[in-house]
């Protein structure tokens, strides 16, 4: 994670609280199960039974989809857990036991862990073999010592490195997969382009010792089923990096990890801290292997300084998207598995830029069904940056590890945890659905008598979207139709007029824009109770301190299957 200073002084912003198959496997191989959840507990004593998706490990990749050994999509829906930090210890192991914290994992329905780790850990002994107590201690943090010894005290007196391989351990005893990522190789908060571990040569950054730890961390969690892959390192950045240094390097990383341990996959970051990589456009990779090799990207609202509060929504979305597309989203069209290994929004709801950004990101992490990694499961930190106790209002969690920060923000994310596509995943003919990003909802039909609805996406009505610009309940002869401004949307039979056609325009291509019945362009919107209605299209351009997000739907291709039985 980069620069910024979560701490500043915020312009408040109310969240947007009130806006409104699985194959048997053969016998001897390694069956693991992914739960996703739409509900979230709000205590680790809380008790409840996640929907199970079968899958066979290890890992590999199809064209642009990571998949297990029976060929099946699985979908990567991970969080980031600091381990990266002076302490070396996996963060928040003094507010709660170990094994609670990887059952909130999954109760919040994610499948997998980004697990940072530093490169000092495995090539520096004296460091990797310092005990919990005493990493901590020379640090002062008697505090975090008694919590440690009051919440995990098997694990005070154990080593650094078997600490970690106990947090591995304990995920995977939870069912959930772990991505060890390289984040560092100076133990400290990362990152900057003056802390001497951006890139290759750099003051911490010896590329030979990088590659050791690479291997022995690749060789440590051989046989370790639920490590499926590694990523080599975290925002390469500052002065030195260069094109040919990145190809020199990275691939010979790639090649070490997949000679240590051939079953996991191996995640490959870009330039200018993990924004950039177009330069993969024209120059592939070269490799001794294949179907291992997946690209990771980072994006944050502060990505783009603070052009979502300063500029209008729509124009800025349309923007970033295309610039998106055009330094890492191509790989996907080239047939390349893409991870957004970092996303995430102060969970607050105060910071006006996330709020904007938030969205745009996840109509895009929908409509391209990417993987992704929110940054971070972290709700406090021993110590980061000289502060003892920090809070991280980016962190899901609060600052006791206890609670869920934002339960809302879950909502807006658990359409995204399940694949709406992939290989294997067959469960309808391909269809439509129509996604609201800023509720994270998704418009369903209870019954003919009913209004339409924003609902779960799991009981999603299956739409088609026509060449005429017609959008149609699938297998039926029902179209969706605008009647006037301020007045519900409606399902009709005659499909022909000018109010049964949805043009999608604005920069954010997510208004959803049709011909009411007195002539006024309308389109698509929600009401406070979450009914699908009709109003004046808003915030198309210019005005910067108009909120569109209520008018902003996303077409997404799914071949999942509705839960919902229609009446």
């Amino acid at each position: 994670m980069y620069s910024k200073d979560i701490n500043k002084d915020l312009e408040l912003r109310p969240w947007k609280t009130s806006e409104g198959r699985t194959n048997n496997p053969p016998m001897g191989r390694l069956v693991f199960f992914s739960f996703i959840s739409f509900s979230f507990l709000t205590t680790f004593s809380d008790v409840m039974i996640p929907q199970k998706q079968v899958m066979a490990l290890p890992l590999s990749t199809d064209s642009r989809w990571i998949v297990d050994e029976n060929g099946q999509r699985v979908k990567l829906a991970c969080v980031n857990w600091v381990s990266h930090l002076e302490v070396m210890v996996a963060e928040g192991l003094s507010k709660q036991p170990l094994d609670g914290i990887a059952k909130r994992i999954l109760s919040m329905g994610f499948n997998c862990v980004r697990l940072t780790w530093p490169v000092f850990l495995v090539t520096n002994d004296t460091l990797g073999s310092l005990t919990v107590r005493q990493s901590l201690q020379s640090h002062g943090l008697l505090e975090s010592i008694s919590g440690i010894q009051a919440n995990n005290p098997s694990i005070i007196d154990l080593s650094l490195l078997d600490v970690y391989q106990a947090v591995v351990s304990s995920l995977g005893n939870n069912n959930v997969m772990v991505i060890l990522d390289n984040h560092i190789s100076k133990p400290g908060w990362c990152c900057s382009n003056s802390d001497g571990n951006g890139f290759f040569g750099d003051q911490y950054f010896d590329p030979d010792l990088w590659i050791t730890g690479l291997t022995r961390m690749a060789s440590m969690f051989k046989g370790v089923p639920n490590v499926v892959g590694m990523s080599l390192r975290n925002e390469l950045r500052g002065p030195k990096q260069n094109v040919n240094d990145w190809y020199r390097y990275m691939q010979k990383g790639a090649e070490a990890v997949h000679s240590s341990n051939p079953d996991v996959i191996v995640i490959l970051s870009g330039l200018n801290y993990d924004k950039d990589l177009s330069f993969l456009r024209n120059r592939p990779v070269h490799l001794t292997f294949s179907g291992k090799i997946v690209f990771e990207v980072h994006w944050y609202g502060f990505t783009d300084g603070e052009a979502w509060k300063n500029g209008n929504s729509n124009q800025v979305c349309g923007r970033v998207v295309d610039n998106m597309m055009r330094v890492s989203g191509f790989l996907l069209d080239q047939g390349w598995p893409l991870f957004v290994s970092e996303f995430g929004v102060d969970q607050r709801g105060t910071n006006v830029n996330d709020n904007r950004y938030l969205g745009c990101f996840l109509s895009v992490a929908a409509e391209l069904d990417l993987d992704w990694a929110l940054w971070t499961l972290v709700g406090s930190y021993y110590l980061r940056q000289g502060v003892l106790g920090m809070n991280e209002y980016y962190g899901v969690l609060n600052w006791n590890w206890r609670e869920v920060r934002n339960s809302t923000f879950l909502q807006l994310i658990s359409a995204l945890q399940s694949p709406f596509r992939g290989p294997g995943l067959s469960e309808a003919n391909p269809h439509k659905v129509i996604f609201h990003p800023s509720t994270g909802l998704c418009v369903l039909r209870k019954s003919m008598l009913s209004p339409l609805r924003l609902g779960r996406c799991t009981e999603s009505e299956a739409w088609s979207y026509t060449p005429q610009k017609i959008l149609s309940v699938k297998g039926t002869y029902f179209c969706l139709q605008t009647d006037d401004a301020a007045k519900p949307a409606k399902l009709g039979i005659i499909c022909t007029d000018s109010n049964s056609k949805w043009e999608t325009i604005s920069d954010s291509k997510m208004h959803l824009s049709s011909n009411a019945s007195s002539g006024t362009t309308v389109c698509l919107d929600i009401d406070s109770n979450n009914t699908i209605v009709t109003n004046t299209c808003k915030c198309l351009s210019k005005d910067n301190a108009c909120d569109p997000e209520s008018q902003w739907f996303k077409l997404v291709n799914s071949t999942r299957s509705s839960t919902m039985t229609k009446l």
